[in-house]
């Protein structure tokens, strides 16, 4: 018996929606990652960009465990001399917390063409209401 390649013509993508809502940051944004990539299939392969369509809601409502709102940092570089900004995750959850979880979901995904692709089909929002009812999503529970 041989091994079955996906290609991708033959690959049918879903719409997965994810519910945030007094759940872990971390662990959200590892079930989107996974999905994404298509690890949830049987017939996945590294090489081909075989994942589904994630939309995740109340982002806002997602918790941080331990001491994570007060110590943990984002940093970011502007690319001058002394451009380096650094933001609180306590400011970054309540101001942006759609940046926050996608910052979660971009590093668990690998830096590659293929990670970028399927990172386009990533769609966070603050609260229970998204515009993608028209795709029919599916509920995904964790």
């Amino acid at each position: 018996m041989s091994t079955t390649m996906p290609k991708v013509a033959e690959i049918t993508r879903k719409w997965y929606i994810i519910d945030a809502a007094d759940k872990p940051l971390g662990r959200t944004a590892a079930k989107a990652a996974m999905i994404l990539r298509g690890k949830h299939k049987p017939d996945f392969a590294p090489h081909v960009d075989c994942g589904d369509h994630v939309i995740i809601i109340n982002a806002e409502k997602a918790i941080l465990t331990g001491k994570k709102l007060e110590q943990k940092v984002y940093y970011h570089h502007s690319g001058w001399i002394g451009g380096l900004k650094e933001k609180k995750y306590r400011l970054l959850m309540q101001e942006n917390p759609e940046k926050a979880m996608m910052l979660a979901v971009k590093g668990m995904i690998p830096d590659t063409v293929i990670g970028r692709t399927a990172l386009t089909r990533c769609r966070v929002y603050r609260g229970a209401e998204h515009k993608h009812a028209a795709q029919k999503p599916q509920a995904w529970t964790l």
